[in-house]
């Protein structure tokens, strides 16, 4: 199947132009002016009008993850079909270690979920819960079979936590394997003795949550985590970054010229303190590190256009308001943690950042797409527009506009974040490996297409 894309502009990282794109089977075979009267094609698609960028890349979801006794929502099918709506056709998932478990285990029980039912293409990181001297074994092995990321956790005592010592080995590790450390901080030890207090001086609300999670303790741990690996000489990677405080923490480093490098997610754009403080409906907004005030927003932008913050991901890890965010009523603590998010990225960063004059359409690329495909081992043959990569292809209409709700999502969450919410620029057309998934706004791909993406290892971070 020969499909040529005619008459878009090309939005890439590097730049923008017009050029007509040839895709043949699964690849890019051409992109250039004036090849409508050059090459045949199977199909003819017109892009006027229109952006062609490459498909987004979520680099951190959480399909059918456990937590607090209950899964999230959405399936390897579910949630990757409302990805492809949302203009992402690639995401990396985590794998979790149970305690007690191998990686190996963990690792074969996200396989399993995700063989045969994801729609668009996925990878894995793994969640190390249980360092020991097998764990540390088993990541050579990761590794090489394109594992090669693994999350350790400063917070959440007694479930995914690893103290200091745990998480320098870790690291250690990574600078023989090659692999690339991600850190959950926050300094979860401090954060459960505020919490304690909180419940106990009579505050149970969600509010709580966010009042507890303080951003200095945010700040402390991303600050540790970062130090840790300047003393082993690695890399390391923040997740889901919210604070103004942690964000200095990595600009002080990345001006150090460390590798530090660090994520952040639309929900630290786009929502703030103040949706957790509408007495249990807050719950639909309980999510770790929590949100922060408005006051954080100016910051994290900042670092986006400056590249203190490289990439925009979800932290996708969705709870049904009724039947299992409800399980926290009369006790914060116990509200399941995580917000669905996979469908609504592209557009919130487009609408939020190009249309509201924050970024330019090129570094939207880059934050959404071409950054995260370079960091984790995807480069060039996801996030980019060439011959030879992926025929991962979004054609998208920057003026086109939809308002956001979860009576039109296609994430199987029973509430929206952003319910109500306009936004500007949507995908007309989404293209997985040279196969159209949605087409003017219905699914046409077909579960179990996805495929396991074998990443290399982190060369990227380590020459950044």
């Amino acid at each position: 199947m020969r499909t040529l894309i005619s008459g878009g502009t090309v939005v890439t990282a590097e730049g923008s132009f017009p050029a007509d794109v040839l895709v043949d089977g699964e690849r890019i075979a051409q992109v250039g002016s004036g090849l409508a009267a050059t090459v045949s094609a199977d199909e003819t698609i017109d892009a006027t009008g229109r952006y062609v960028i490459p498909g987004g890349i979520d680099v951190h979801t959480h399909m059918e993850l456990p937590f607090g006794g209950t899964f999230a929502k959405d399936t390897f099918e579910t949630g990757t079909r409302a990805a492809a709506f949302g203009g992402t056709t690639t995401i990396v998932d985590f794998a979790v270690q149970s305690k007690g478990k191998s990686l190996r285990e963990g690792l074969d029980a996200w396989h399993a979920k995700a063989e045969g039912n994801a729609v668009i293409d996925y990878g894995f990181h793994m969640i190390m819960s249980d360092v020991t001297d097998d764990s540390l074994a088993e990541m050579d092995q990761l590794v090489a079979e394109g594992v090669p990321d693994f999350k350790l956790f400063t917070a959440y005592p007694g479930v995914f936590f690893s103290d200091d010592g745990a998480i320098f080995r870790a690291m250690q590790r990574t600078a023989r394997n090659g692999g690339l450390i991600m850190m959950h901080a926050e300094n979860g030890l401090a954060i459960d003795v505020i919490a304690a207090d909180t419940v106990a001086a009579g505050t149970t609300d969600p509010i709580g949550h966010g009042l507890a999670r303080c951003s200095v303790l945010e700040a402390e741990a991303t600050n540790r985590v970062i130090r840790l690996a300047q003393a082993a000489k690695v890399p390391v990677y923040i997740v889901h970054l919210s604070a103004k405080e942690a964000l200095d923490a990595v600009r002080m480093a990345r001006d150090e010229g460390l590798p530090a490098f660090a994520e952040t997610c639309p929900q630290y754009l786009f929502l703030s303190l103040d949706d957790l403080g509408h007495g249990f409906e807050g719950a639909k907004f309980v999510c770790s590190p929590p949100l922060r005030s408005k006051d954080h927003w100016d910051e994290l932008w900042k670092g986006l256009v400056k590249d203190d913050l490289q990439v925009v991901s979800t932290d996708h890890c969705p709870f049904d308001f009724h039947g299992q965010k409800d399980l926290g009523q009369g006790d914060f603590r116990k509200i399941p943690n995580g917000l669905p998010g996979v469908e609504d990225r592209v557009d919130l960063l487009h609408d939020g950042g190009v249309v509201g004059g924050r970024i330019t359409k090129e570094r939207w690329v880059e934050i959404v797409s071409t950054a995260p495909a370079k960091l984790f081992g995807l480069y060039p043959r996801k996030g980019a527009i060439v011959a030879g990569a992926d025929a991962d292809i979004v054609i998208y209409d920057p003026n086109r506009t939809r308002t956001i709700s979860a009576t039109s999502h296609h994430m199987a969450v029973d509430y929206s974040c952003y319910e109500g919410r306009t936004v500007q620029g949507a995908p007309d057309l989404v293209m997985s490996r040279g196969s159209v998934v949605v087409r003017a706004g219905q699914f046409a791909g077909r579960k179990g297409a996805g495929r396991f993406l074998k990443r290399a290892t982190a060369d990227y971070a380590r020459m950044a």
